[in-house]
């Protein structure tokens, strides 16, 4: 008998289909604070009216608009970030959008709990892989304030601790976690959502799924995370395909926020494989949002890992209603989404294999792929399948 232990992460709730500049001045008053920022998507912020009605809603509470951050999480947009909440002085922060925004948003928490205040320093916050797969987790303080997050995607970053952030001099994206980075409250209103265009929308859909295969067929399984995971698959391939026929089905989107919800039970709490590492890396060196990495990653790394995950590819098979391959399940899909199946029509040119394939070797989720990927030639050989 394996004795072992799963860490729920540090959350009060998740509010279900309630108008977000409600929830969010619910929440203000809940927390009793007085000084609330808000972190936006610059697209949400300023071409739509969904931020100013939630900062109407704050009222007085409100001191500022933070609406400058950076695809991949670049370390001089977090230190801008950070430098917006110290100048603030908030007690508390809203964040909305999708991945961006709230990544970014857990690196500043980083960084003011541990007064960071160059993109150099972001080097004593970061996580740490050695070559054996080790990770050496930073010694940080408590952040002084906390996140809640009302996402527009579905990339599932409101449902983890765990965040990448890039470092543009390297081109490597490097993990940052802590116990309270994350939103302790996450607002799902479909309503807001249907400002993402489709094709982010959906692209993130298959990033939730890729949440889910890669917790199932993990290297160190948790069966907390597989059932939620489970059916994660089963609420997406039946909520992602609505999504297409009929974009403005508020509880089919509520179904797909849900689904993250469940896929995102094993992140950071199982060691995931190579579609997630490599994902980092080819958005830190050909800039491919990682919803894309997912649709043209995910159907090559579970035909690699076939051979040690045939029976939990059989389960996700099954849960998509499908009578085949995993893998195929899961392309099929991704094709009936409309979303792109290989890297050359997401913009990666076959000169960038190499570099993508030996930064990732730095990523502690391929070093924990179910099949061993243990020298950057076998990487690339699975780059080159989805090229």
């Amino acid at each position: 008998m394996n004795e072992r232990f799963f860490s729920l992460l540090a959350m009060d709730g998740v509010h279900m289909g309630v108008p977000a500049a409600r929830a969010v001045a619910e929440l203000a008053d809940k927390y009793s604070a007085k000084r609330v920022a808000l972190v936006a998507s610059k697209t949400l912020s300023r071409k739509t009216d969904e931020v100013s009605a939630i900062a109407a809603a704050l009222g007085d509470k409100f001191v500022g608009t933070f609406d400058e951050t950076v695809e991949h999480v670049p370390r001089a947009s977090v230190i801008e970030a950070t430098k917006f909440l110290r100048d603030s002085t908030a007690d508390l922060v809203f964040t909305i959008g999708g991945g961006t925004p709230i990544d970014t948003m857990k690196v500043s928490l980083q960084c003011l709990a541990a007064n960071v205040t160059s993109a150099d320093e972001i080097d004593r916050v970061m996580v740490v892989t050695k070559p054996d797969g080790t990770r050496i987790m930073p010694d940080i303080p408590t952040p002084p304030l906390r996140q809640i997050a009302v996402p527009t995607t579905l990339s599932g970053a409101e449902f983890s601790d765990l965040a990448g952030c890039v470092n543009t001099e390297t081109k490597i994206k490097h993990m940052h976690t802590g116990r309270f980075i994350g939103p302790m409250n996450v607002v799902l209103d479909p309503r807001i959502t249907l400002h993402t265009p489709d094709n982010l929308w959906l692209s993130t859909g298959v990033r939730a799924l890729d949440h889910a295969v890669e917790t199932i067929c993990s290297s160190a399984p948790e069966p907390m995370a597989d059932g939620c995971a489970l059916h994660a698959i089963r609420l997406l391939g039946k909520s992602l395909r609505r999504n297409v026929e009929a974009a403005d089905d508020l509880q089919a989107r509520l179904d797909s926020q849900i689904a993250v919800w469940l896929a995102c039970m094993g992140l950071n709490r199982v060691p995931y494989g190579a579609s997630h590492g490599t994902g980092h890396q080819l958005g830190a060196v050909a800039g491919v949002p990682h919803g894309l990495t997912s649709c043209v990653m995910l159907p090559h790394v579970m035909r690699y890992n076939e051979p040690a995950t045939a029976e939990k590819q059989a389960w996700i098979a099954d849960a998509l209603g499908f009578d085949g391959s995993a893998a195929d399940a899961i392309a099929h899909l991704i094709a009936d989404l409309g979303q792109p199946t290989r890297l050359r029509d997401v913009g990666v040119r076959e000169d960038q294999l190499d570099q993508i394939a030996e930064g990732s070797m730095q990523n502690n989720w391929v070093q924990a792929n179910p099949v061993p990927v243990n020298t950057p030639a076998k990487l690339r050989a699975i780059l080159d399948a989805a090229y």
